[in-house]
């Protein structure tokens, strides 16, 4: 690990420490153990920080039409190396269905104890026009207290707290010895951490590999660390996910484009036929109007303020927001929307022609009980009947993923929400999450018996997947600290 990381400053993290008090024990977690490991992180923080710098360096963007690339291979291989450096005495690394590597650490439970296994990616999203960024995107630097670089947050960050705490829970004299249980606090738990490298491409890779090889990640409590907190400080369990439709429409009116001065009028154009078909898909308020599909739920959980929402995703203010129901409804209790890319024209440089074809990529997102097999044929027939002109309408589906509600009555899910509590000095509050993660729905059917937790250091101010991603340190610190107290003050029965 290098001795210094460029565009960050040496020297303890940025942020707040913990809020964690003497006076506040978990579990089988005494408070002075909970202080001495709370001191124990926030010493190992400059090393999380170092290795965050090293992997974001890293470009690991995963192609699967390539595979993987020499940067997603020597990605992989780092993980792997900090997993052993962890504690975890059985590393590998494996190559999953979709041509990604994972790499899986285990360290057996003691007799009659239950299994931990946590979860974070390696892989980024393409950091996209880099000329939107302040700082080079594969450079972690520091401004105003947060580090900045593609996969600060999403899923880096994530993967560093994982590490930390393992390293946090190793020998109570020293806070940068490895996990072991033959000194200090003994760790009632067994572990293991799957890092997998194509997460962002929704390929299914780490899916299928799990259901080809299902005793490799079986776990009584599997924490994902890829969700995050409702604000900076917060902590936050995300107990409900949406599920994902993507699919590409294409309308096709003829061979080739035409003078519009020639043309124009009685010749169909492609483009207005799709621009004519998305505009059905949304009514004068906003709220999708797909005929069958369900949208009136209402989120009975934690409540999203207007105001919140309009400075998190940097709504202009003159712009109204969308949809009939509340934020937090319209967010995690019904479907959206939203075309993510067009293949039209470009400005520069368009001919003046009627355009013989044009195509969108949509993505469409559906609550809980709701099946995206059945919401992608409610879209396509839709798409088909609403089409102008008979023109021709070819959909094509790139992919689905499940969605996901967590079962939150269990001694795990105590453990954790207590452990946040502690770690960050305030009570835990929960959230929907509008994005998918289809790997918890395949964690759900594979190991029916586990209880699954959703966590994570992202927080609004993070822009994952925008330009100029970024993390709190704080954010990781506590996290991190969070799962330190979790696996030492896990119930070892239920």
């Amino acid at each position: 690990m290098p001795a210094a990381t460029p565009g960050v400053p040496a020297g303890p993290s940025t942020g707040p420490s913990s809020g964690l008090s003497p006076q506040e024990p978990l579990g089988g977690v005494s408070a002075e153990l909970a202080t001495d490991v709370a001191g124990r992180v926030r010493a190992l923080m400059p090393r999380a920080r170092d290795e965050l710098a090293e992997l974001v360096a890293i470009p690991t963007v995963f192609d699967p039409r390539l595979g993987p690339s020499a940067d997603c291979v020597r990605g992989a291989g780092l993980v792997a190396d900090a997993l052993r450096d962890a504690g975890l005495p059985d590393v590998r690394l494996v190559e999953t269905p979709d041509g990604s590597t994972a790499a899986i650490g285990h360290r057996p439970a003691p007799p009659g104890a239950p299994t931990v296994l946590f979860y974070a990616h390696y892989d980024v999203q393409p950091p996209g026009d880099e000329a939107s960024w302040d700082s080079p995107p594969f450079t972690l630097t520091e401004r105003d207290g947060r580090w900045y670089g593609r996969g600060a947050a999403d899923c880096k960050g994530n993967l560093m707290a994982h590490l930390t705490a393992l390293r946090a829970v190793g020998n109570s004299t020293s806070p940068t010895s490895s996990l072991r249980q033959d000194v200090g606090t003994p760790v009632p738990v067994g572990i293991k951490v799957v890092v997998e490298g194509s997460e962002e491409q929704g390929t299914g890779g780490l899916e299928r590999f799990v259901e080809q090889n299902p005793d490799l990640l079986a776990a009584d409590t599997i924490v994902i660390c890829d969700s995050g907190n409702v604000a900076v400080g917060v902590p936050t369990l995300t107990t409900v996910l949406r599920g994902l439709v993507s699919a590409v429409v294409r309308v096709t009116t003829g061979t080739s484009g035409m003078h519009s001065g020639m043309f124009g009028g009685p010749t169909p154009d492609a483009l207005l036929a799709l621009v004519a078909m998305l505009a059905t898909l949304h009514n004068e308020a906003g709220d999708v109007t797909i005929p069958g599909l369900a949208n009136g739920g209402v989120w009975n959980g934690e409540p999203y303020p207007e105001e919140r929402l309009r400075a998190d995703a940097h709504v202009l203010p003159e712009v109204g927001l969308l949809g009939s129901g509340t934020v937090a409804d319209q967010l995690w209790a019904r479907p959206a929307l939203t075309v993510i890319g067009m293949e039209v024209p470009p400005l520069t440089g368009a001919p003046s022609a009627v355009q013989p074809a044009a195509a969108a990529r949509l993505n469409l997102r559906v609550p809980p009980g709701v099946d995206p097999e059945a919401a992608y044929g409610l879209l396509a027939d839709h798409l088909r009947a609403v089409a102008p002109w008979h023109v021709r309408v070819e959909i094509e589906l790139e992919g689905i993923g499940a969605s996901f509600r967590a079962e939150t009555d269990g001694p795990g899910y105590r453990a954790i929400t207590a452990a946040l509590a502690t770690a960050y000095g305030r009570p835990v509050t929960t959230a929907g999450q509008g994005g998918g993660i289809p790997l918890c729905d395949t964690f759900a059917r594979t190991y029916p018996d586990s209880e699954i937790m959703l966590i994570g250091v992202s927080e609004p101010a993070c822009l994952i997947h925008a330009p100029n991603e970024s993390v709190a340190p704080s954010e990781i610190e506590q996290i991190a600290l969070a799962e330190a107290l979790f696996l030492l003050g896990h119930p070892t029965t239920g």
